[in-house]
């Protein structure tokens, strides 16, 4: 359910601040008698005891008198016009806070539509995957892997990784199913497939935080050119 916020001032200081403002236009004069509270309270469709606190507040403010007998009584016009500056200062507070609440409302229902709708991508990605797992994921080869130039084998890829190497595609040629055997060399693109979080694996296998001590590297390449000899 949808809560809107609403951020005013009180009813009892926006009736107060409309009689002071009132009394600001000449609508009323000093010595005027306003209506009885009950009169307010229907004139403003408010309750009496509303109404009544709008009279207090004007009568602490020393805008109108209560005289017990006679009413409420005008009793004076420079003490209305500042209240009803500062109300109005207060007001436009109470509008920026409004602004912003409003904005905060905003950014919440955009967030919650975002975050809906990426769990509708991630939904509709699992379930395309679990149709067709075999999708292939691709990785380019570049210097910045400690393994370049070294074999399939040499660095135990599917050990690692658990991801099957589909295909290498080097410049125009590409090599299907390209075996153990088959080298890393820069600029190649290795097309792969595996569980979802083999991308992943591979990419932190082939390009790590912590690269591998050099003597490992150097003993790898050593056994690769045994290899190849």
């Amino acid at each position: 359910m949808e809560h809107k916020i609403k951020v005013s001032a009180p009813v009892y200081q926006q009736i107060a601040a409309d009689i002071a403002a009132k009394i600001v236009e000449r609508r009323y004069q000093v010595g005027d008698r306003l209506y009885a509270r009950s009169a307010l309270a229907s004139q403003y469709s408010v309750s009496p005891e509303t109404a009544r606190r709008a009279i207090a507040v004007l009568s602490d403010l020393e805008i109108v008198s209560v005289v017990k007998g006679s009413g409420v009584v005008i009793l004076s016009y420079d003490n209305a016009v500042r209240f009803v500056q500062q109300f109005m200062d207060i007001k436009s507070m109470y509008d920026l806070k409004k602004n912003i609440m409003d904005s905060l409302e905003r950014q919440r229902k955009e967030a919650e539509h975002m975050a809906e709708s990426i769990s509708e991508i991630l939904d509709r990605t699992e379930r395309f995957q679990a149709f067709n797992p075999f999708i292939p994921f691709e990785i380019e080869i570049t210097a910045k892997t400690p393994y370049l130039n070294l074999s399939i084998s040499d660095i135990n890829f599917w050990h690692y990784t658990t991801a099957t190497i589909l295909g290498v595609r080097r410049g125009e040629m590409m090599m299907i199913s390209p075996g153990p055997y088959a080298v890393l060399c820069e600029g190649d693109i290795l097309y792969y497939c595996g569980d979802t979080d083999c991308q992943q694996r591979v990419r932190n296998f082939l390009y790590p935080e912590h690269p591998p001590e050099k003597a490992i590297l150097d003993k790898l390449r050593a056994s690769h050119r045994d290899g190849k000899e």
